[in-house]
């Protein structure tokens, strides 16, 4: 399943480094080429002649060694791996690489690598509890890397809690799945909009919807791991997205059509997950409006309707709409793809427990030109991501 695939094993110091050993055996067996890389830590806990055993390659323990001094090669390794995975990976690793500390041979090949990192963390409960530590696993991920997490139970130390490194078949799988994601998305343009919009009142107030944007972010990030150049236009939200996503920020309904306008010719495809505010005030109150004894009248006008502006000038782009319906859900879903020229338009009812706003989860139907519509059962917004641009591959090949 590994077969041709290069791997960086860094093993740093912590008693879980007895598992490495066997993960190093699971991962040559499964066809990998294993590179390990030992702290001087973690060859406290097991020796490189151990590792130089399983992984039949000479360890790699010192940034300049005696014998050959080469001071390139934490470039030439950052360049040869296909992964680089660190298990165990300790605190202080942890720590080093959020700051940007390259002071060994393990960071310094981390710090130069544009291939995958994976963290295994294995430390005390208290350790991986701690907030700098949760900052620096968040900061980090943010960045891109990724980490296998730690498992719930008897700890070295006497103490029980979350902090034992993941069992190496699990660490396998893993490895695999990274190693194995499609990249079918690769040298297209996806163009995605994400969250809602808030149309001012007054200098304080505004008319929104509680569109959170964990859809479209999800999707953004599932086309960009799959190899596609990706835009992300969004409105307001509390998200964070890749660094190699383009993330434009935008506030308006008027702001996100003209974002998606100058956008959208360059694109090979559109994902219009965003709940745009269908009315906007006619005036906008320079000031804080005041309470009155009486009520108070809004005159609203139409926001511009983005996807059917999209859809009369696609061409073969595709496109792909979201629609929200508490009442006669399918039908009102297919007279919208019709009215607005797309390809694919995902319905949900916000109703029903475990969809809509506000939540990870979501309960969506998907229904394609010719009108099939395939219902999906409840499952996180990042497997229905998978879905969705699992359907737009098909579309971008007809």
């Amino acid at each position: 399943m590994l077969k041709g695939k290069k791997i960086i094993l860094g093993i740093t110091g912590g008693i879980a480094a007895y598992k490495s050993a066997e993960l190093c055996r699971r991962l040559k067996k499964s066809g990998a080429e294993v590179q390990v890389i030992m702290t001087q830590s973690g060859m406290k806990f097991i020796t490189p002649l151990t590792m130089e055993c399983l992984s039949e390659k000479e360890v790699i323990t010192e940034m300049f060694p005696e014998r050959r001094m080469v001071g390139t090669r934490h470039i030439s390794l950052a360049q040869w791996a296909d992964l680089v995975l660190v298990a165990p990976a300790t605190y202080n690793l942890i720590g080093k690489i959020s700051c940007g500390i390259a002071d060994d041979i393990l960071t310094t090949v981390i710090s130069s690598t544009k291939a995958p990192v994976f963290f295994a963390p294995a430390m005390n409960v208290n350790m991986y509890e701690n907030p700098i530590c949760q900052q620096n696993i968040e900061k980090l991920r943010k960045l891109g890397y990724r980490f296998i997490e730690p498992g719930v139970g008897d700890l070295a130390c006497g103490d029980v809690g979350k902090g034992r490194m993941a069992e190496p078949e699990e660490i396998l799988n893993e490895v695999i799945k990274l190693l194995d994601e499609k990249k079918d998305l690769t040298g297209k343009s996806i163009l995605v909009t994400a969250s809602r919009t808030e149309e001012p009142i007054d200098a304080v107030r505004f008319l929104s919807n509680r569109s959170t944007g964990r859809m479209g972010y999800a999707v953004a990030e599932e086309a960009f791991k799959r190899g596609a150049k990706v835009t992300l236009i969004s409105g307001p939200s509390d998200l964070n997205c890749s660094s190699g996503i383009n993330l434009v920020k935008v506030r308006t309904a008027d702001e996100m059509y003209k974002a998606v306008k100058k956008h959208f010719a360059k694109s090979d495809a559109l994902v219009m997950t965003a709940a745009v505010s269908d009315f906007a005030p006619e005036k906008l109150s320079s000031g804080k409006l005041k309470k009155q004894e009486t009520e108070l009248s809004l005159n609203l006008k139409q926001t511009p309707d983005i996807l059917r502006e999209m859809g009369k000038q696609k061409g073969k782009k595709v496109l792909v709409g979201f629609a929200v319906e508490t009442k006669d859900e399918i039908q009102n879903a297919k007279s919208k793809l019709k009215e607005k020229n797309l390809d694919l338009i995902i319905v949900n009812n916000p109703n029903l427990k475990g969809a809509g706003f506000e939540v990870d989860t979501n309960i969506a139907t998907l229904i394609d030109r010719k009108g099939k519509a395939e219902r999906l059962p409840l499952m996180s917004k990042k497997e229905l991501a998978e879905k969705i641009i699992d359907r737009m591959v098909k579309l971008l090949k007809r």
